[in-house]
């Protein structure tokens, strides 16, 4: 508990705990705040040390507001043109558009330690009424929000745990569709399903690891040895030439579109046929999924429906903060079955 407030560790400290704790009344505070005139330098500077003290953080932009609100909600997202991240934050900008808010963004950097608290920081000083956190990948040492987050955030995917108000999470987990595709080419009669995985620091790339994984243990079915990619086409190829030369592979389940296209094309130039030597299935149904030779058999992640849902649930805890959860279901799971998956050869 911070010295004199009175208020448990998880709540967000408030101008009254600021107020108490430097010895002021609360509209001295909020003059500091403000960066009003008629302050003395000494009573500014107890001000600002008690509110630094207490983590307390000030919200000019919804204070000017009658309302109290900006009606604004920030993203933090990876800032990356990989087509899942980008497609999701393209839905996103969709449906806050549709929900009247404006939407203001901020990307993290991979690899950079204090990615999402630094952002996080960025958009609760700029008033944001709600956050998205749509963050896919895990840091490198892990961020403590609970102090700080005290508007609601929807969660969409699984960043590091944090306390605020509200915390409501949607999105399809990635594990069922793996799961879907690895299924379908076990039912097309494959004795097993290779899998060439994503990067492990991203969240995606071990749900759909998982996913295979539990298709292959509920068939009962052996478990090759994981290939793993950096979601390019070209580790794709790279995984595609060692894969090439085990005859006993007919089926890959490949993490994402673009590391399927890589891997089809070392395959066909090793002398592999597709799909009748062995079938590749891929996960997004990216726009050029259709149109490669052959046309690739994929799931499809609902970004739009999972923005809309995500979005609704979040405006909803902003504009009734005192009243449960909206309820929510999963999307269904969408196979898109195209000419790069048949039945093993004979």
């Amino acid at each position: 508990m911070a010295p004199g407030t009175g208020r448990g560790a998880g709540a967000a400290p408030r101008s009254v705990d600021v107020a108490r704790l430097a010895g002021v009344s609360q509209k001295t505070v909020s003059r500091v705040m403000n960066d009003e005139p008629y302050v003395s330098a000494d009573v500014r500077r107890r001000v600002l040390a008690a509110a630094e003290e207490l983590g307390y953080r000030s919200n000019n932009a919804a204070r000017a507001l009658a309302s109290g609100r900006t009606r604004s909600i920030g993203v933090v997202t990876l800032g990356t043109a990989l087509y899942g991240p980008a497609s999701l934050l393209m839905g996103i900008e969709r449906a806050v558009r549709d929900t009247g808010y404006a939407l203001r963004v901020v990307n993290t950097v991979e690899g950079e330690s204090t990615g999402i608290a630094g952002a996080v920081d960025s958009l609760l000083d700029q008033g944001v009424d709600g956050i998205v956190i749509s963050e896919p990948i895990d840091e490198e040492d892990g961020a403590d929000l609970s102090a700080r987050v005290d508007v609601p955030v929807l969660v969409l995917g699984a960043p590091p745990p944090f306390v605020a108000p509200h915390v409501v999470t949607a999105g399809i987990v990635s594990s069922r569709l793996a799961r879907a595709a690895t299924e379908h080419l076990l039912e097309l009669g494959h004795a097993t399903v290779h899998h060439l995985a994503g990067p492990q620091r991203w969240y995606s790339a071990r749900d759909r690891l998982e996913g295979w994984r539990a298709a292959l243990a509920a068939h009962g079915r052996a478990e090759p040895p994981v290939v793993q990619g950096d979601w390019s086409a070209a580790s794709g190829y790279a995984a595609g030439r060692a894969l090439a030369e085990d005859p006993g592979a007919t089926a890959v389940f490949a993490a994402n579109d673009d590391m399927a296209i890589g891997l089809i094309r070392a395959l066909t130039e090793a002398g592999r046929r597709i799909p009748e030597d062995i079938s590749v299935v891929g996960f997004d149904d990216t726009p050029v999924a259709a149109y490669v030779t052959p046309p690739l058999t994929t799931v499809r992640q609902p970004f739009d429906a999972m923005a809309r849902t995500g979005l609704r649930l979040l405006v909803h805890a902003i504009e009734n903060p005192q009243a449960p959860p909206l309820p929510m279901s999963d999307p269904p799971v969408e196979l898109v079955v195209r000419a790069s998956s048949s039945a093993p050869p004979r």
